[in-house]
């Protein structure tokens, strides 16, 4: 039988505490799926949770940068939650129509020319040793 969303007023108090810092680092009225999925393990949600808020964080990237990355990224996982997930997020932040087309362009030419040099089984130019 698959897992059913954990949702807040049924959750753990550790999870329930992850839950109210996830909305209000969000500014958001509810969590994602995602999150209460992985709820079921709350060690998980924690470190997840954790990870996430420190590597998505502005630094030396902007937020639109890496949310643009985590949808190629998802986009070469085939990860449809995480791909719409991070896509609303980008858009929140800016990403237009004309930068999510070139977005997928870039994904899409990265993949091909990756499988061609693996099937061709290229060696690494000395140069770029």
């Amino acid at each position: 039988m698959p897992l059913s969303p954990i949702e807040q007023i049924d959750a753990v108090p550790e999870v329930r505490a992850v839950y109210d810092d996830i909305k209000t680092t969000r500014n958001v009225p509810d969590v994602n799926n995602f999150w209460k999925m992985i709820a079921h393990h709350p060690p998980t949600l924690a470190r997840t949770w954790e990870s996430l808020k420190e590597v998505m964080a502005p630094g030396a990237l902007d937020p639109l940068v890496k949310e643009m990355i985590f949808v190629a990224v998802s986009v070469t996982n085939n990860c449809q939650y995480c791909i719409r997930s991070h896509e609303a997020a980008a858009r929140r932040l800016g990403m237009t129509d004309a930068q999510f087309g070139e977005l997928m362009a870039v994904v899409g030419m990265a993949n091909e020319t990756n499988r061609l040099a693996v099937g061709y089984q290229v060696e690494l130019d000395d140069r770029l040793k």
